[in-house]
């Protein structure tokens, strides 16, 4: 068994457990768990500093969770764009493909928390199958976006197979992993791991940091070990109430990312998922921060805010008011506040 099976192997996942290392309220938390699974590892477990702490509200289940009665099970209507059993396709030139039902860290956010972690998420070589014949008889789709779960919880052997299968089809060109283990356990990014999907590209990763706090020293490592292999690294990032939800602690958060060679590209608005109301905030509060952005950090480390259309309607970016007025000449705000002036084409200066 490898250092990081056996971390995993230690996570807490029952409310005894819970309370043998964190001092909380149990009253509705055995509730919350039987209906949301927990999975909280020591290695995480370790950066959470005080109770109700930005790691805390992401790991530790909450009484909230089951007093949502706004958000909906399946708010991007996953189940509804599933041709077949675990694939999405909601986008006609790329389909999402759930190929892992376990996390390193069940989040207390997730827009999945409906079913990852449960018997109500199975995916088998049955499911894999079904997944490539669907995109053998699709040739317009061109990227594969492998989520779950994690798919970076798999073993090797596993991963491996599923990344050959999809080579096999001559129609995909892109191949995307979405995981969070480089925050919530980056000790799983082995060199054996990172060899696998080097022999795969052009092959992208999309990880998932929230909060300065989870960039550690271990999680450096691992985002670095992936970049080295030449594997581009993006951050999809979800806007939190109590957690992020504030322009110093997004600016830390986003121009730490890039010094460990991560890309901030997406701010997501919290979905509309059941569980998770108590999370949301504002639109307003997100497009104040993208604000507080634009002229003040990196343009490569601002992120394009987004809200994921309930429905399966597809992502909308949200973004901040800056043109004044249209006409002969375009009136617009800088990053200042300072109003400007630009003639349109064809117009005389």
């Amino acid at each position: 068994m490898e250092p990081w099976q056996i971390i995993l192997q230690d996570s807490i996942t029952t409310l005894d457990d819970l309370k043998k290392h964190l001092d909380c309220d149990s009253t509705a938390l055995g509730e919350v768990i039987a209906n949301f699974p927990m999975r909280i590892n020591p290695y995480f477990l370790k950066l959470i500093q005080s109770p109700g702490d930005p790691l805390w509200k992401q790991a530790v289940p909450d009484a909230a969770e089951i007093r949502d009665g706004i958000c909906a099970v399946d708010p991007l209507a996953e189940e509804e764009l599933s041709p077949v059993p675990n694939l999405v396709h909601k986008y006609p030139d790329r389909v999402l493909f759930l190929v892992s039902s376990q996390c390193a860290m069940y989040c207390r956010f997730c827009t999945r928390k409906r079913k990852v972690g449960t018997d109500r998420m199975r995916i088998s070589e049955k499911t894999l199958a079904a997944g490539y014949g669907y995109l053998r008889n699709h040739p317009e789709i061109k990227e594969v976006l492998l989520s779950g779960g994690d798919p970076l919880l798999l073993s090797d052997d596993t991963i491996g197979a599923i990344l050959e299968n999809l080579r096999a089809i001559p129609s995909i060109e892109i191949i995307r992993i979405g995981t969070r283990v480089p925050s919530v356990l980056p000790m799983r990014i082995t060199d054996r791991l990172v060899a696998i999907l080097k022999a795969h590209h052009p092959l992208y990763i999309n990880t998932h940091f929230n909060h300065p706090l989870e960039i550690t020293k271990e999680a450096s490592i691992a985002c670095m070990k992936l970049a080295d292999a030449g594997i581009p690294l993006g951050c999809q990032t979800v806007l939190l109430k109590g957690v992020n939800d504030n322009a110093a602690t997004m600016k830390q958060l986003l121009q730490t990312l890039l010094r460990i060679r991560v890309k901030p590209y997406y701010l997501f608005q919290a979905d509309l998922t059941r569980g998770t109301d108590h999370f949301r905030t504002a639109t307003e509060t997100g497009m104040t921060i993208m604000r507080s952005l634009y002229g003040h950090i990196s343009g490569m480390a601002v992120p394009t805010f987004a809200l994921d259309a309930p429905g399966g309607k597809g992502k909308i970016p949200l973004t901040p008011q800056y043109i004044l007025e249209k006409g002969k000449t375009l009136l617009f705000e800088n990053y200042k506040g300072e109003v400007c002036t630009y003639p349109e084409a064809g117009e005389s200066i």
